[in-house]
């Protein structure tokens, strides 16, 4: 046998002869030709294998090749657009590697508890592994944006003491008899590193322990976290926006063949351009209610709002400035309305909600003490954050960007537990 190549660069080698390696996805007979369609993760190619050109111990091997078997095939490599990646195989060898006997998910509908408990061979199938392949890139994406932009990337705890978010919803862990907190956030370190660095981001797994059932949420996922010195709420929904018609335009370039495998509609995702329109809290307020809403100001979005509000643009819309009251306690009051924070959501346009929070940060020490005393916070978990206002405070601004919502959103996917390869969710450990 030849050296192995990987299936994608089977097209260099037309005329040659070549080794892959990988599982089988399907296979058919017709008479005395047979097809086997392999996939190694980096493409698929559809091997023939003519009865008259093998020995007869190969022909025989066929009754092996049950879905998911894994082998090694060589043979001469031939152009045909009209095979699955575009080349077929014409095998000479075959080897069987890993047999596959009774593979439980099979051509046909199943249960989504039933798919959930064998994730770990779902993930093999067509549209997850498209899936998986947007994320890589979007996650590329996300680094290269904002390496081009200067940024540095600091990696922060997920064990803390001092709760980012409000104290619902929080996986409590015994550290070495005193109590810690799964992160909700990596902000409030990413705030202290900005002090250092100037623009830098955080990106890694977060916990929210809601007891909540909706396809918006699982209690692990990845947020993306900037935070830049001396930026304003204005400049922070600049950022934001250019972020995601950047992520947007990546996965549209990039994952054109995943999106179609997804069966996704582009036409949405190529409006996304910038400027973004923004719209006042108090205004969108105002709007819901015109149209049977049964919202009070003060109050936070919930979906049906947000979906409404989405609905009348054609691209994501910033809803800014919220009330005091519904945002987090380290948000900038509003020196227009003290009743308001200077915040942003993002909302993303068909129903698929909030993918961004964001906010100037208070930088007063006393307005941010007066609130954390407000919120009933542990005052000495938060000395070390309250430092940052007492040697040099400085206005910054940051944002909280859900990888899993987001990318829910550009694979037109309306769950979001698929957006990740193993997810976490009420009642859900295994695998």
């Amino acid at each position: 046998m030849s050296s192995p190549c990987e299936i994608r660069d089977l097209g260099r080698h037309n005329g040659e002869e070549a080794t892959v390696r990988g599982w089988v996805q399907t296979t058919r007979t017709h008479g005395k030709v047979a097809f086997a369609v392999l996939r190694d993760g980096t493409g698929i190619v559809q091997c023939v294998i003519v009865k008259a050109e093998v020995v007869p111990e190969l022909w025989d091997q066929l009754a092996q090749l049950t879905t998911e078997t894994s082998v090694v095939v060589s043979g001469r490599v031939r152009a045909e657009p009209r095979a699955p990646g575009g080349s077929e195989l014409s095998v000479a060898q075959l080897r069987v590697l890993g047999p596959s006997h009774d593979y439980p998910i099979q051509p046909k509908e199943h249960g989504i508890d039933f798919l959930l408990d064998h994730r770990h061979l779902w993930l093999r199938s067509s549209q997850q592994r498209a899936i998986l392949r947007v994320r890589n890139e979007v996650e590329q994406a996300i680094f290269d944006f904002f390496y081009a932009r200067g940024f540095a990337r600091v990696d922060t705890p997920i064990l803390t003491g001092a709760i980012g978010e409000g104290g619902a919803g929080l996986f409590e862990v015994d550290y070495f008899e005193e109590r810690a907190y799964l992160a909700q956030t990596g902000q409030l370190y990413a705030e202290a590193a900005a002090a250092a660095l100037g623009k830098v981001y955080t990106f890694g797994p977060t916990f929210r322990a809601e007891k909540s059932k909706t396809r918006r949420h699982l209690t692990e996922f990845w947020m993306l976290e900037p935070e830049v010195a001396w930026a304003d709420s204005d400049d922070n929904m600049r950022l934001q926006e250019d972020l995601v018609a950047y992520l947007v335009e990546r996965a549209l370039d990039r994952c054109s063949d995943d999106l179609a495998v997804l069966e996704r509609d582009r036409a949405p995702l190529e409006r996304v351009k910038t400027p973004f329109p923004r719209l006042d809290y108090s205004d969108a307020i105002q709007r819901l209610r015109e149209n049977g809403h049964d919202i009070e100001w003060g109050h936070d979005l919930g979906a049906p709002d947000e979906t409404f509000i989405a609905e009348q643009y054609d691209r994501p819309v910033f809803v800014f400035n919220y009330p005091k009251q519904a945002k987090a306690f380290y948000m900038k009051e509003n020196p227009a309305d003290p009743r308001t924070v200077l915040c942003d959501d993002l909302l993303a346009p068909e129903g698929y909600g909030e993918i961004i929070g964001g906010s100037q940060r208070e930088d007063d020490h006393d307005k941010l003490l007066a609130r954390i005393r407000h919120e009933g916070l542990p005052e000495a978990s938060y000395r070390w954050y309250l430092d940052l206002r007492r040697y040099g405070t400085f206005p910054h601004s940051g944002f909280g960007l859900g990888l899993e919502r987001t990318l829910g959103w550009i694979c037109g996917r309306q769950h979001i537990r698929e957006m990740i390869a193993f997810p976490r969710m009420l009642n859900r450990l295994y695998p």
